[in-house]
């Protein structure tokens, strides 16, 4: 009734996925580590599901980094677009205008 419990460091199991990926025989690798055949790999359906879980949690941040860059986008090209209109109404404003805006010259009034 009573199951002793050990606690393998993160970098023991980290070591020991490394090594099982490598080895020709999974029976001598867990004598060899002092863990049981199940125990390894459940460490390494695990460490897949993480990792897993990281890559789907990455895609989503560039999904949404990739939305705010397309609105982004979408806002500077409509104030570009009315400043490039403001521009041209402005200087079609100065073409259809036939003075210079000086004053005009001749004599000076009151004399």
């Amino acid at each position: 009734m009573g199951q002793n419990y050990q606690k393998y460091s993160r970098e023991f199991r980290e070591t020991a996925l490394r090594r099982l990926e490598l080895a020709p025989n999974v029976a001598q690798l867990c004598r060899e580590l002092g863990v049981s055949r199940q125990l390894l790999y459940q460490w390494r359906d695990t460490e897949r599901r993480e990792r897993q879980k990281q890559s789907q949690t990455a895609g989503e941040r560039l999904r949404q980094e990739n939305r705010a860059l397309k609105k982004a986008l979408v806002k500077k090209t409509l104030e570009a677009d009315f400043l490039k209109a403001a521009c041209e109404k402005v200087a079609a404003l100065g073409q259809a205008n036939t003075g210079s805006g000086a004053t005009a010259s001749g004599k000076p009034s009151g004399k």
